[in-house]
């Protein structure tokens, strides 16, 4: 049952009509015949929840209206905003921008969602609807650059030969890598199968900064320009929450002119637009663009290697932490030597407008990056943005994590107390806006959500939410198991948790899904389970999203292990995901200097800081981890929570509150013989 919020529209003007009363709303009619069509087609259900959804979405988009919609997991919400898009596109000047949180996500949706709906509306004027995908510049391979035309840091990178003449896995990649760029239309990584490393990619990709943009040799041929192209000439265009930060923010158009943005998983928009804002500095970043003067250009780079010396001399002592009065004298004095010395060093290595001299434009974006950041943290407010430090500690064998100390490499980072207000200014000044997740309500307000966003307070433009539900009985379909025995998470993955992972995939006989708080978390599960057991397990970052989720959907008894990138947006119903792992709760990092300055901001104007903050942070994201077990009305499963904090401590109950309702224990036989109940029943189908 569908249930309509307010938010800061007056009563009187809302609606909230069911079953065939939604019809009456604006723009409803020809949404709704739309969607019927799509599902009987495609031999799919009626969800209440969906038409729900659709129904307002078309509402909003006829009347301008911003929209906060929440919709369980089942609900189908992709269909729920994107039938009322392809409606409303056949009438509309502009592409309509629908923006994801993650490249998985937006590939999703590109692959799989949309050609299924076109191919149900065949026969219908929306079916010819043109649609593309947008992303960021390195997420295409660089034809200039695989040809020779950048200079390379690393001459062994391309040329990896191991002991005997053998070609090492990074030139076994790449070597594929020139392969499929000789056939691929697109030029996109995630095309590529199997995917490479993250290594391997960087060889053959450049970022925007360094991209020779109209002046190079082969712009025409560019795959990244091409998808722009595109991306302008259709009506509906899918890219991520990054793109869209950087075409609201930074003045830099990125996208299409557009009038309508439709934000998918929307809980993670305010930490993807911050992230997408902050900056980090460090003297590393300094001498390594110094280096790169001296080696694509006639400049004098002795100024830089000499305010990176002093940056770095400044920063020895300083503690790796939040500077809430400002930089110390001391660093404030080697920053405007580096802002010195980078706009000189600008000015010399400047060239004419025809220039197409790859190195020299290497240089320039390494010291156009650093000049840009140089001035804001020399110039901030700590009032709206927050300056810290941090130190980068290690793992060593035998030993573990050792923690950084204050004669370990600084590096400084910048970022807003909040976006907000950068939010409202925009992305809700001058487009309706539709913002959709399974996670949007806490204690079913969304004001918290709201709020974050820029659409709370004085001059916050009229919006209204709505809460569609879930089609699923998650108590008869799963189990949620609090791992309660084990010990207290400490730095890393415990031996405990390491153990017990292994007791659950063996019960569960694979299938299994795990989400941790760390890469080298996921890595050393990773380790343990293969040393531990015989079954596959895949690894994030050892290929692209894409394929990895390809394979893990496909092998029934196979393992994926990954960090934030699969705690939402995937989406593997059936079998092959029967259990779901969370090493830890998702707390911000105690010495998180961004989390600890809005906390104190908020105990500053009276209210609960951690429960603002952290616990809100953590309740979001384990719901939306919980949240990829059961996709299906048939699904069947366990999430297996091995933070025993979540059944000890008195923030746990929030936190489960905000997860799917499972059934739920703490008993580690039940689960066990669950799982093995479920995986015996498996094997006899």
């Amino acid at each position: 049952m569908s249930e309509t919020h307010a938010g800061n529209i007056p009563e009187e003007e809302l609606t909230a009509p069911t079953g065939r009363e939604l019809e009456t709303l604006p723009g409803a009619q020809s949404v709704l015949h739309l969607l019927d069509a799509a599902v009987s087609a495609s031999g799919g259900q009626n969800r209440p929840g969906q038409r729900a959804m659709a129904a307002h979405v078309a509402q909003a988009l006829e009347l301008n209206r911003h929209l906060l919609v929440q919709a369980g997991t089942g609900t189908g919400k992709s269909l729920g905003y994107l039938v009322p898009a392809l409606e409303h596109a056949q009438h509309s000047d502009k592409p309509i921008v629908v923006a994801t949180a993650t490249l998985a996500l937006q590939s999703q949706i590109v692959n799989r969602d949309i050609p299924r709906l076109l191919e149900s509306l065949e026969g219908e004027p929306v079916a010819e609807t043109e649609v593309a995908i947008l992303k960021g510049r390195n997420n295409y391979v660089c034809l200039h650059k695989l040809e020779g035309g950048y200079p390379e840091d690393d001459q062994d990178a391309l040329f990896d030969i191991a002991p005997g003449g053998q070609t090492g896995r990074l030139g076994e990649e790449i070597v594929r890598l020139r392969k499929w760029a000789e056939t691929t239309d697109s030029g996109d990584r995630d095309e590529l199968m199997p995917g490479v490393s993250d290594k391997a990619w960087r060889q053959v990709s450049v970022t925007s900064s360094e991209c020779l943009g109209r002046r190079c040799p082969l712009v025409e041929e560019c795959f990244s320009e091409l998808a722009r192209e595109r991306a302008a000439e259709s009506d509906i265009v899918i890219t991520n929450h990054a793109l869209l930060a950087i075409n609201a923010f930074e003045g830099i158009g990125v996208l299409p002119e557009h009038e309508i943005a439709i934000i998918d998983e929307a809980h993670e928009l305010a930490d993807r637009v911050t992230g997408a804002v902050t900056g980090l500095l460090s003297p590393l970043m300094v001498s390594t663009a110094a280096r790169s003067v001296r080696k694509n250009t006639n400049a004098n780079h002795e100024p830089l290697e000499q305010a990176a010396r002093a940056l770095d001399n400044s920063l020895d002592g300083v503690p790796a932490e939040l500077l809430p009065q400002g930089l110390p004298p001391k660093v404030r004095s080697a920053m405007e030597a580096v802002r010195d010395a980078t706009r000189v060093a600008l000015s010399d290595t400047k060239s004419d407008a025809k220039d197409a001299d790859a190195g020299r434009q290497l240089a320039r974006a390494k010291l156009t990056e650093i000049l840009d950041l140089a001035e804001r943290i020399l110039g901030t407010d700590e009032k709206h943005e927050v300056v810290w430090v941090s130190r980068q500690g290690s793992w060593e064998p035998g030993k573990g994590y050792v923690a950084a100390d204050d004669s370990d490499p600084a590096t400084l980072h910048v970022a807003p107390l909040s976006v907000a207000g950068r939010l409202r200014e925009g992305l809700f000044e001058d487009r309706t806006v539709i913002l959709t997740s399974a996670t949007l309500t806490v204690g079913e307000s969304f004001d918290a959500a709201a709020g974050a966003l820029g659409l709370q307070g004085s001059g916050a433009p009229p919006w209204e939410g709505i809460d569609v539900g879930s089609p699923f009985d998650y108590p008869k379909q799963g189990v949620l198991y609090l791992a309660a025995d084990l010990p207290k998470p400490g730095r890393g993955i415990s031996r405990e948790q390491l153990e017990r992972v292994v007791e659950l995939v063996n019960a569960s006989h694979g299938g299994a899904l795990g989400l941790f708080s760390s890469r080298r978390a996921a890595e050393l599960a990773a380790e343990y389970v293969r040393e531990e057991t015989a079954f596959n397990v895949l690894v994030q970052g050892e290929s692209s999203l894409r394929a990895l989720v390809k394979e893990f959907s496909e092998d029934r008894d196979a393992c994926l292990f990954g960090t934030m990138s699969l705690w939402q947006g995937v989406d593997v119903p059936g079998d092959s995901c029967r259990l779901v792992m969370m090493d830890r709760i998702p707390f911000p990092r105690p010495d998180d200097p961004l989390s600890a300055a809005r906390t104190r901001a908020v105990a500053q104007n009276g209210g609960n800081g951690f429960m603002a903050v952290s616990a809100y942070h953590a309740a979001i994201r384990m719901a939306q981890g919980a949240g990829r077990l059961i996709r299906s009305v048939g699904d069947r499963g366990v999430v297996a929570v091995l933070d025993s904090r979540i059944a000890t401590q008195r923030y746990g109950s929030f936190i489960v509150k905000a997860m799917p309702p499972f059934w739920t224990t703490q008993r580690t036989d039940v689960v066990l013989g669950a799982l093995q109940r479920l995986s015996a029943t498996l094997e006899d189908e």
